[in-house]
């Protein structure tokens, strides 16, 4: 069950990444990715995992040493959940990430890697987006928006 719900966590997570990278002007990618419940399957498996375990897991994370760390990801169910816990927060990072660009106006060839690059290594994906993001400062609201937002 664990070897199959580690296999399963990307696979769920694989169609929204597909949308951000490969089809980004499409009407129906704006509309999916949005909505911040597009991690919602992963923490469902991650909250699967980590349940049962919770008596274990609490102790582990509340007052952290590396070898409770290292004990706790030891396991097939510990890296299972693990691994559903980086890929949900990877998600969310390249979800927030992909709208705020569009925001900005970045270009999907500078986004594109980037967001690569978060689904392989999520902290490094969102350090180049930060770095990149600076080249792209938000306009100013124009007085008719700032009159909308009152």
């Amino acid at each position: 069950m664990t070897g199959t719900l580690f296999s399963l966590t990307f696979l769920l997570a694989a169609p929204f990444w597909a949308l951000m990278i490969l089809l980004p002007g499409w009407s129906w990618t704006r509309r999916i990715i949005a909505s911040p419940l597009i991690a919602l399957p992963v923490v469902l498996i991650y909250a699967f995992l980590i349940i049962p375990a919770f008596g274990e897991v609490l102790p582990a994370v509340a007052n952290p040493t590396l070898g409770g760390v290292r004990e706790l990801l030891g396991t097939a169910d510990g890296a299972a959940a693990g691994w559903a816990h980086m890929i949900a927060f990877d998600l969310f990072v390249g979800r927030w990430a992909w709208l705020d660009a569009r925001d900005r106006g970045i270009p999907h060839l500078v986004l594109a890697p980037i967001l690569l690059l978060t689904i392989l290594l999520g902290p490094l994906g969102l350090a180049a987006y930060l770095a990149a993001r600076t080249r792209w400062p938000l306009s100013a609201p124009t007085p008719a928006e700032q009159g909308a937002l009152r």
